[in-house]
């Protein structure tokens, strides 16, 4: 088998098991368990928990990369800076079975990062994307929208940013936890872009 395949297979088994049961239940012997290979072979690919923890967040980043650059090649055309805003949010909402284990996944390190020092350094190991990098590339699409006269001057691009960037952020937890709908979720996004691209 590819090695590659294999250790995104093992990365996945860690994924399951932080969506149902939390992070620090993801332990080489369960983790092999629920992979369905021996621990010697998980072992082989990772000899550490907390390199098995940073290759699985690495995974999951990339993930959410990928289902961006989905979004973008559905678009069918260069995407302006409305589009590019909707997709970087609505990427990060849960929509199908997929994206709501992967927003559990990424609860579940945040929330053990809490107390567990070893866990946040291993998030941090794995590139894990300041919450002001969103922000930045929302407000450089604000800046540029306004420069084109699509959103009124006067706004203040960076706290704009910064309060989509949170809106995302509490909707997707809200989904996760059962309180909102998906649709809900989406909804809600598009109207605050509507709010802000609408000529005043």
């Amino acid at each position: 088998m590819d090695h590659e395949v294999r250790r995104r297979e093992i990365a996945e088994a860690v994924w399951r098991i932080a969506a149902t049961r939390g992070l620090p239940a993801a332990t080489l012997r369960e983790v092999a368990g629920e992979a369905g290979v021996s621990m010697r072979l998980v072992q082989y690919y990772f000899e550490t928990k907390e390199q098995l923890v940073v290759a699985a967040f690495q995974q999951l980043t990339a993930a959410f990369g990928e289902r961006m650059r989905e979004r973008f090649a559905e678009l069918g055309r260069a995407p302006g800076p409305r589009d590019v805003m909707g997709i970087c949010l609505a990427a990060v909402l849960p929509t199908d079975e997929r994206s709501l284990m992967m927003s559990r996944v990424q609860s579940a390190y945040f929330a053990a990062s809490l107390t567990d020092p070893a866990i946040a350094a291993a998030a941090g190991a794995a590139g894990t994307p300041p919450p002001t990098a969103l922000e930045n590339l929302l407000a450089a699409q604000i800046e540029l929208a306004v420069a084109a006269g699509d959103v009124p001057a006067g706004v203040d691009a960076t706290l704009e940013a910064r309060g989509l960037a949170a809106l995302g952020a509490g909707l997707a937890s809200m989904v996760v936890a059962g309180l909102r709908s998906p649709a809900e979720a989406a909804e809600t996004v598009e109207y605050r872009l509507g709010e802000l691209f609408r000529s005043r």
